[in-house]
C-alpha cells in the first residue's frame, strides 16, 4: 500500500459538508461513506474523513474545539495561482469563509485561506515548479 493520509474532520452537518467539499473539487468515495461518515477524495494519496460528532468521540474522548480556535490549518497543492482564486471563491460561495488569513503573494508562491462551514482552516497554494528543489 502506497502512504497515504486521511484527515479526519469533526463536522455538524454531514450532507452538507459532503456537498461542500464536492463544490471544492473532492470526489466522495463510496465504500467508506456512511450516515456517520464521508470519505471525500483529494488526490490519490489525500482523503479528508468527514465525521459527525457522535463518529468523532467514539474514536476520542477530547472534545471538539470551537470554531474560534485553530489546532491546524490544512494546506493543499493547486496547479495555478487561478485554482487557488476558485477554490477559495467557491469555499465562500459555499458556505465557507474566504481569506481568514492573509492573502500570500511571494513572486513563487501564492496562497489564500479559507474556513469550511465547521471552522477548519484550509490553504488552497501555487508554488512555481522552478521553486521546488530537487530530490
Amino acid at each position: 500500500m502506497s502512504r497515504m493520509i486521511f484527515v479526519n474532520l469533526p463536522v455538524k452537518d454531514l450532507k452538507a459538508s459532503i456537498a461542500f467539499y464536492t463544490e471544492l473539487g473532492f470526489n466522495n468515495n463510496r465504500h467508506f461513506t456512511d450516515e456517520t461518515a464521508a470519505c471525500m477524495v483529494w488526490s490519490k494519496e489525500i482523503n479528508v474523513m468527514l465525521l459527525t460528532h457522535d463518529k468523532w468521540r467514539s474514536f476520542t474522548t477530547r472534545p471538539i474545539p470551537a470554531t474560534t480556535s485553530s489546532e491546524v490549518m490544512l494546506a493543499l497543492a493547486c496547479e495555478n495561482p487561478e485554482a487557488v482564486d476558485a477554490m477559495t471563491g467557491s469555499a465562500a460561495a459555499h458556505g465557507g469563509t474566504a481569506d481568514i488569513n492573509p492573502k500570500q503573494e511571494l513572486g513563487f508562491m501564492y496562497g489564500r485561506s479559507f474556513a469550511d462551514p465547521d471552522g477548519h482552516i484550509w490553504e488552497p497554494f501555487w508554488m512555481a515548479p522552478a521553486a521546488v528543489p530537487a530530490e
